[in-house]
């Protein structure tokens, strides 16, 4: 069972999708506690100093899919 599952499916002009990245962006260069603006609300997350990336391009049907996914885990690691 999961803990906490977000979903927001939206259209977005091109910009409007830049600006959503790159509020992302801000969030993780600061690390910590970062607040995420996401559309009508607000998504507080802490954001480690290392993480796992996954990149995916999918072509189907005449649709490209961009997926990126970040994970990291929501306890502090003991190196």
């Amino acid at each position: 069972m999961k803990d906490l599952e977000f979903t927001q499916k939206r259209t977005l002009s091109r910009t409007e999708a830049a600006g959503q990245l790159e509020a992302l962006a801000a969030a993780l260069r600061r690390g910590g506690q970062a607040e995420l603006e996401l559309g009508p609300g607000r998504l507080t997350l802490r954001i480690p100093d290392e993480l796992s990336t996954e990149i995916e391009v999918e072509l189907e049907d005449g649709k490209i899919e961009l997926e990126v996914e970040l994970t990291w885990h929501t306890e502090p690691s003991d190196h």
